[in-house]
């Protein structure tokens, strides 16, 4: 597919998203969102890809919905946000539903609709200069793009609540204190990090890798004694596959192992 408003590349079973709008902080208009969710499902789908990143053109991550948009639809402002947040909703729901390990690479910016797809990724790194901020409040509306799912869950309710009423900006490494953020990089040491990570779990064990991640997600719902019974069906289905044989192979043998994700 031809992308206008992002950066589709395939790399070393890497798929990398690139938001390309630098001049509008890579904002989502209804183009961006459209290809941002087209990206997703064609990464999710792709056997070749095994691990998916997302990341931003120029300074910014993603400031969020385009104001401007707004602004030019104001007169049937409900449907264009309904048509926007159907494309931001899928999006998020695919990478987050998707067995492959999704990084957010977050390398200026992340704020809005922005720091809400930030908070889908299995893991979310950082530049120094980067900084997370709701914004939503700014202009009178209330959160989308499933921070109001992720958001509670990684660090409580009553910070929640505090980014969204007071539109606090978290710098990178507070981000990382308060669990929003896994690792943050010089800036200048950003690109190259970000290409070393993805390449670990593309070659990891990403079928092992996708039952985790179901798992986890399913915890927030389940009790004790389901989730356990989930648990032990998954591992045994991890046991029929072709990484787990080469793996317990190369480990009685104390020889490294090459996973091919099947």
């Amino acid at each position: 597919m031809t992308y206008t408003a992002l950066i589709y590349e395939v790399k070393d079973a890497v798929a990398t998203i690139t938001l390309n709008r630098p001049a509008a902080y890579n904002a989502l208009d209804l183009t961006l969102g459209r290809e941002v969710f087209e990206a997703a499902l064609e990464a999710d789908e792709d056997r070749a890809v095994r691990c998916v990143v997302v990341t931003g053109a120029g300074r910014a991550f993603c400031a969020g919905g385009d104001v401007k948009g707004f602004q030019d639809n104001i007169d049937r402002v409900g449907v264009f946000i309904k048509q926007l947040t159907t494309y931001l909703h899928g999006a998020v729901s695919r990478l987050a539903r998707t067995p492959k390990p999704v990084i957010m690479a977050i390398n200026g910016v992340a704020a809005g609709g922005g720091m809400s797809l930030a908070l889908a990724g299995d893991l979310v790194v950082a530049t120094e200069s980067a900084k997370f901020t709701m914004a939503y409040s700014r202009i009178a509306a209330s959160p989308d793009g499933s921070s109001t799912y992720f958001l509670p869950r990684l660090i409580g309710l009553r910070r929640a609540l505090e980014l969204h009423f007071t539109n606090r900006t978290l710098a990178a490494r507070e981000a990382l204190e308060w669990g929003l953020v896994n690792r943050v990089f010089p800036d200048a040491e950003f690109q190259g990090a970000v290409a070393a990570l993805a390449r670990e779990l593309a070659q990891g064990p990403t079928a092992a890798f996708g039952r985790a991640k179901l798992l986890f997600h399913q915890s927030t719902q389940e009790g004790l004694e389901t989730q356990m019974e989930l648990e032990a069906q998954a591992i045994a289905q991890s046991g029929a596959t072709e990484d787990f044989r080469s793996g317990v192979a190369a480990f009685s043998r104390k020889q490294p192992v090459t996973f091919v994700g099947r």
